[in-house]
């Protein structure tokens, strides 16, 4: 993902959906040990909802 689409991506997820920096913090920083998609690591981690995750892959599919 560009850094800029990655930017908006973020600001999705905080504005849009609500999720605290710190759970986003908490992703990254697992991303970072096992890769993988972070909607993915999101949900994983319980950190989204099930609608949440699709939300956001329904956003992912308009960028």
């Amino acid at each position: 993902m560009a850094p800029a689409t990655y930017s908006r991506f973020i600001r999705f997820l905080q504005e849009e959906l609500a999720i605290s920096r710190d759970s986003i913090a908490i992703a990254q920083r697992r991303r970072e040990q096992d890769p993988g998609p972070l909607p993915m690591i999101l949900w994983q981690y319980g950190l989204v909802t099930l609608e949440q995750l699709d939300r956001i892959y329904d956003w992912l599919e308009t960028v």
